[in-house]
């Protein structure tokens, strides 16, 4: 059975099993904090839950616990290994707490599935002169992959190369309908 809680700063709501649910309210520390009725949307799109609390030299600081990594650690530390260390969402939903949602991935497969930060908004793709430059890292090392005439050219061909190189853990751009012709 599945628990849905509301967030206290969102509309929106986390999911997780009844069973978990349970555990973390009877648990000594997370009931007490009353942890599940205090959650909140972060910035990142996770469910968290912060305490901010002043410290011995006067100053604040903030804890602040993600509620994947508490049941993921809780109930997979089995699934856990030296490379796949970040609790992650499978489905890719950070508000799908659900055991069965969660898994361990290892930090090159995060940091290849996070959003792009560039203009264009496609990861490997960038414009040079009146041209499109698609260009890809593996271990380190820049892979020049191609010039192109049309934006969607240059992200299909690191979509290409990203499989090739990563397979199913390669980041594939998804081409916006504005761009198919450009």
């Amino acid at each position: 059975m599945t628990v849905k809680i509301k967030l206290k700063n969102s509309e929106d709501y986390v999911l997780i099993d009844d069973h978990v649910y349970e555990d973390i309210n009877n648990h000594p520390y997370l009931g007490a904090i009353d942890l599940l009725n205090n959650l909140r949307k972060h910035s990142s799109g996770c469910a968290v839950f912060q305490k901010t609390h002043k410290n011995a030299r006067g100053t604040y600081t903030t804890e602040t616990y993600y509620l994947h990594k508490i049941i993921a650690e809780r109930y997979l530390m089995d699934r856990r290994d030296e490379e796949n260390n970040l609790a992650c969402n499978a489905n890719g939903d950070k508000l799908d707490c659900r055991i069965e949602n969660l898994e361990w991935r290892s930090k090159k497969w995060v940091s290849r599935k996070r959003k792009t930060r560039n203009k264009l908004g496609y990861t490997g793709v960038r414009v040079e002169g009146n041209r499109y430059r698609a260009t890809i890292y593996k271990e380190g090392k820049q892979i020049n992959i191609g010039h192109f005439d049309r934006l969607s050219e240059a992200v299909e061909a690191y979509n290409d190369k990203s499989r090739e190189l990563f397979g199913e853990m390669g980041k594939i751009n998804k081409l916006r309908k504005e761009d198919m012709d450009k």
